[in-house]
C-alpha cells in the first residue's frame, strides 16, 4: 500500500536569499511552517479550524537538521509524517527535499500542543480530529523512522 504523505512543494523566493548567495535559515522555518499548514489542514486542525472552535496548535519543541544549501529558484517538496500523538501533543516530522531529483535539503521536528485559546490553556482534541488524527498516525508508523528523528543538538565526540 502507497502512502500519501501531505506535502508542500515551495520554490526559494529573491527575499530568503542572504549574503553568502543561499538561503537564509530563518527562511527554512518559513517553509516548514508553511509545510505545517499542510499537514494541520489535512488533519483538520488548520486555520479554520481554529477560526470555527477557540482552539489552535501551539509549538512546544522543534529541531531543524540541514543537509545542503538552497538557492534563488530551487523548487522543493516538503512532505509531512506523523511520528507521535497523544490526546493533546502530536509529534511529527517534515522533510525538504529538491523537486528535481529528490535529494534531501533539510528535515524538521516538532511536537505541539492542542490549546483553548482563550485560557490559553492545553485541551484534548475533539473526539472527530483524535479520530483523524489516530487514522493518519496508523498510516505513518508503518514508516520507518527518518534518521533524524529524536536527534540532540551537540558536539559528536
Amino acid at each position: 500500500m502507497t502512502i500519501v504523505l501531505p506535502t508542500l512543494e515551495i520554490t526559494v523566493q529573491p527575499e530568503w536569499i542572504d549574503y553568502n548567495g543561499h538561503t537564509n535559515m530563518a527562511y527554512y522555518v518559513v517553509m516548514f511552517d508553511r509545510a505545517t499548514d499542510v499537514l494541520f489542514d489535512a488533519l483538520g486542525i488548520g486555520q479554520s479550524y481554529r477560526r470555527d472552535t477557540g482552539y489552535s496548535m501551539y509549538a512546544l519543541e522543534s529541531h531543524i537538521t540541514y543537509a545542503r544549501e538552497t538557492r534563488l529558484g530551487d523548487r522543493l517538496r516538503i512532505s509531512a509524517r506523523l511520528i507521535d500523538a497523544d490526546t493533546k501533543r502530536i509529534h511529527f516530522f517534515l522533510r525538504m527535499a529538491t523537486e528535481e531529483d529528490d535529494n534531501q535539503v533539510a528535515t524538521f521536528e516538532m511536537v505541539v500542543l492542542h490549546v483553548a485559546i482563550a485560557n490559553p490553556r492545553a485541551a484534548p482534541f475533539p473526539a472527530a480530529r483524535q479520530k483523524r488524527i489516530d487514522a493518519m498516525l496508523a498510516r505513518h508508523r508503518t514508516l520507518p523512522l527518518p534518521p533524524e528523528t529524536g536527534r540532540q543538538v551537540g558536539l559528536r565526540r
